[in-house]
């Protein structure tokens, strides 16, 4: 916490505050399940009472929405961050493709991402969180694939829309595998099953090299 002179906590110290309750329903929701956790369970993981935690967020609908949204920013806004400043946009294609997948099993942002889509059919909310990140994931690989069509890396068998989301379909389904602990459907392997497909749709040879370095 940030306090002042007078020991009131600052503004700064409140969005930290806030944060760290983020991150702490984010893995009470992964222990628990988005329907499963309460308010008593983010707080033991934030280490704090139910009243402080609802002192910063009176409504526990509220954070939780927050902190879905927060798991869902690695899927666009840090994807989109990483391939800016590419050219080749077979490259940015490649780079996509891999940051889209679990780094394992116990990956947590995608584990988060499976509870949400579980609580999706019963809640409006998480149904339009995940709409509109796969919208967003679409519009993503859409450009990618117009551009290099434009510029004749790429030579498309079908609309790229199309194609922007059937990728990102294959996305969900291999990370859902992935998360299953499918004996034979590790990240590697899943980044070459879609790009068999993307090399197809796209002629070009689409080469996997140099795994992404992620961190945990």
């Amino acid at each position: 916490m940030v306090f002042d002179k007078r020991g009131i906590m600052t503004r700064k110290g409140r969005a930290d505050r806030r944060l760290d309750l983020i991150a702490a329903a984010h893995r009470a929701i992964i222990r628990y399940g988005t329907e499963g956790v309460h308010l008593n369970h983010v707080a033991e993981e934030a280490g704090l009472t139910s009243g402080a935690v609802l002192y910063h967020y009176p409504r526990l609908g509220e954070l939780l929405v927050d902190a879905h949204h927060a798991g869902m920013e690695r899927f666009y806004e840090q994807r989109l961050k990483r391939i800016n400043g590419m050219r080749d946009p077979a490259e940015k294609l490649v780079v996509t493709i891999r940051s889209g997948l679990p780094h394992g099993p116990d990956d947590p942002d995608v584990r988060l991402l499976n509870e949400l889509g579980g609580a999706a059919a019963r809640n409006r909310m998480y149904a339009l969180l995940l709409t509109t990140l796969y919208d967003r994931q679409v519009s993503l690989y859409q450009s990618i694939l117009d551009t290099g069509a434009a510029l004749g890396t790429f030579t498309l068998t079908g609309d790229a829309l199309v194609i922007a989301r059937n990728l990102v379909a294959l996305e969900d389904a291999y990370g859902y595998r992935i998360t299953a602990r499918h004996p034979v459907i590790g990240p590697e392997e899943a980044v070459e099953l879609i790009l068999a497909y993307a090399r197809i749709a796209t002629g070009n040879p689409l080469k996997a090299n140099n795994p992404l370095k992620t961190s945990h």
